[in-house]
This record gives C-alpha cells, sequence and structure tokens, in this order.
C-alpha cells in the first residue's frame, strides 16, 4: 500500500469548519468530493477568494487541494478553507510564514454569533417601548 504525503491545516470561521489537504499536483481544488466551482455555483468571486493564499506565493499549479468542510453558511465556509490553505502552507513551507502572516491570511476571525438572552427579542434588542 503506498503511503501518499500531503500537508494538512485546519480552519475554521463562525461555525465553519475546514480539514484541507494539499497534494502535489496540477491544482485541482476539490470540495467536499466535488469540484469547487460545482460545489461554489460557479460563483467565480468566490472562487478566487479560495485561491488567494495559493496564488499570494505563486503555488496554484504545484497543489492538488482537498478539502472537507461542514458547518456554516458559505460565506463562512470560504474564510474556513483559506485559513486551512494557509495554515498547511505553512506545514509544507515555513519560508512562506511570514509573507502569509502580512498578507493576514494566517488570522482566524473570531466573530461568532451571540446568543440570544431571555426577556430580549434576539442578543440585545429589547420589546418596542410603548408610551400610551
Amino acid at each position: 500500500m503506498a503511503e501518499t504525503k500531503y500537508f494538512y491545516g485546519l480552519g475554521r470561521r463562525k461555525s465553519a469548519t475546514a480539514r484541507a489537504r494539499l497534494f502535489k499536483g496540477k491544482g485541482n481544488i476539490t470540495i467536499n468530493d466535488k469540484p469547487a466551482a460545482e460545489y461554489l455555483d460557479g460563483n467565480k468571486t468566490m472562487l478566487a477568494e479560495l485561491t488567494d493564499p495559493l496564488a499570494l506565493v505563486q503555488k496554484q499549479k504545484d497543489y492538488d487541494v482537498t478539502i472537507k468542510v461542514n458547518g456554516g453558511g458559505l460565506a463562512g465556509q470560504i474564510d474556513a478553507i483559506k485559513l486551512a490553505i494557509s495554515k498547511a502552507l505553512t506545514v509544507a513551507h515555513a519560508d512562506l510564514r511570514p509573507v502569509l502572516k502580512k498578507a493576514e491570511l494566517l488570522k482566524r476571525d473570531p466573530r461568532e454569533k451571540e446568543r440570544k438572552k431571555y426577556g430580549l427579542r434576539s442578543a440585545r434588542k429589547k420589546e418596542q417601548f410603548s408610551k400610551r
């Protein structure tokens, strides 16, 4: 059984979690066993945003990327995938870390949805005040 070598990265954003594996290859990206263009319904801006970490270090054609993502919406998943790919790139090439860090691709965005409090309509919205 041949052992395939890959570089692993984990990214999270809101309630989305992405696990990325970078294999030596030709630049194919698959998300949840589908081609990236099919998974994103042909949304070119999201596809371009997805490849930002690879484009920044000119490694789009060097690696095949397989991604498993779950939870959250599409925008949160894209941000989680970007972080996962960036972390996997730093595992593969430690010298690329300063470049990715300067572009803020290694930062985890900590903003999460605030929970609803009892007695309120949502997390902070109160009942409408009526004078009469």
